[in-house]
């Protein structure tokens, strides 16, 4: 009864960013379902206007990908760039989560959390991979410097 509820607690969470694919590679040929792949896709940060990252990863496939069984693997990478002028919708919080994605079947999450350094005027974005009893160090990051965006003449 927990699981069920904690799941259902994971599908409501609110304000976090939605990923649109971007584009796809296949890196590993499967003879039964989808090929392995790195997928690229696109998130706004729900509270900064005007940020967009990009994060490529790998999706497992084969049939156990194809029937949504398969857990992916731990590694990202993550770029995030300015796309207009920045301003907060909201008071941000240090280590908040901005997007989040089920990696394996129940267990394993990749998530972006997002940081201000105030003292670098900057956000930092860390993408990593975590599992409900052992995650993963392997994770990456980008930053944004916050700059006047240039107003047109």
């Amino acid at each position: 009864m927990r699981l069920i509820i904690w799941l259902a607690g994971l599908a409501l969470l609110p304000g976090l960013a939605h990923a649109r694919e971007v584009g796809e590679v296949d890196t590993v040929f499967k003879w039964l379902g989808p090929n392995h792949k790195i997928v690229v896709e696109a998130f706004d940060d729900p509270k900064v206007a005007d940020v967009t990252c990009y994060l490529s990863r790998a999706k497992t496939g084969g049939i156990k990908g194809g029937l949504g069984l398969a857990e992916d693997r731990a590694e990202a990478s993550i770029a995030c760039r300015q796309v207009g002028p920045i301003h907060f919708e909201a008071p941000l919080e240090d280590g908040e989560v901005v997007f989040k994605e089920r990696t394996s079947l129940i267990f394993k999450t990749m998530q972006v959390v997002r940081f201000h350094d105030e003292a670098r005027n900057a956000l930092v974005y860390l993408v990593y991979s975590d599992r409900v009893i052992e995650g993963s160090p392997q994770n990456a990051v980008t930053a944004i410097p916050i700059v006047p965006w240039p107003t047109a003449r």
